[in-house]
Order: structure tokens, then sequence, then C-alpha cells
């Protein structure tokens, strides 16, 4: 399993298609066996869902995200994840545990993007 988080510096950003990076983990039986960054190749409307689908994520982390990128990713296949805060790490680690669960947080405004994980 793959477990993307948009991450800005060690942290979750709070709008995934504003993250300068996702952090890539990739899981097997509960061990991270790799990590790898993906520079973000930009945020047009439902590019990123593809872009991360085409590298073999299963499940997207971050603070927050538009309805839209919501629905292209489950049509994906790919678990959404919203709300998270704080610590890339530490949020991949409650999610291997079982203990990190989608707050639903939605953007409903894009110009006030660092504020999207606190809707």
């Amino acid at each position: 399993m793959k477990i993307a988080i948009a991450s800005e510096g060690l942290n979750v950003s709070g709008h995934f298609g504003h993250c300068p990076f996702f952090t890539v983990y990739e899981v097997e039986n509960k061990d991270i066996k790799n990590k790898i960054e993906l520079e973000n190749p930009g945020h047009k409307p439902g590019a990123l869902p593809v872009f991360l689908k085409e590298n073999g994520v299963d499940v997207i982390v971050s603070g927050g995200m538009g309805a839209h990128a919501i629905e292209i990713f489950n049509e994906n296949n790919i678990e959404v994840i919203t709300g998270a805060t704080g610590s890339i790490e530490e949020n991949v680690k409650l999610y291997i545990d079982g203990k990190l669960e989608s707050s639903g947080s939605v953007c409903h405004n894009h110009e006030h993007s660092h504020e999207c994980g606190n809707h």
C-alpha cells in the first residue's frame, strides 16, 4: 500500500493542491518499506488525483481538500483522509495503526488555502 501525505516541510499541508510536495510511504504489513517525495506538478483541477494514481497511491492524507478532488479520488479508488495536522511522520504512523480518521474537511474557498484544514 502507498500512502501519500500532502506535505509542507515536515508537516501536513493545509490543502493538498497547494502543497510543495507529497511524501509517499510504501507500507507492507504495517512496516514502512520506502519513503519518497514527489514534487507537486501544479494545481490544475482534476490533475493531482490522476498524478497520484499513476504513482500507485492508495491513500491521500491532507489538511483539507475541495469536494471535486475528493470525488475524483473516490472514482480512482483512493481513500481520502482530511483534517490531518502536524507531523507527516506521526500521521503516517497513526494511519498504519488504524487511528487516523478523516474529519471530512472540505475546502470551499481556495483563496485561503492555508485555512482549509480548519474547516
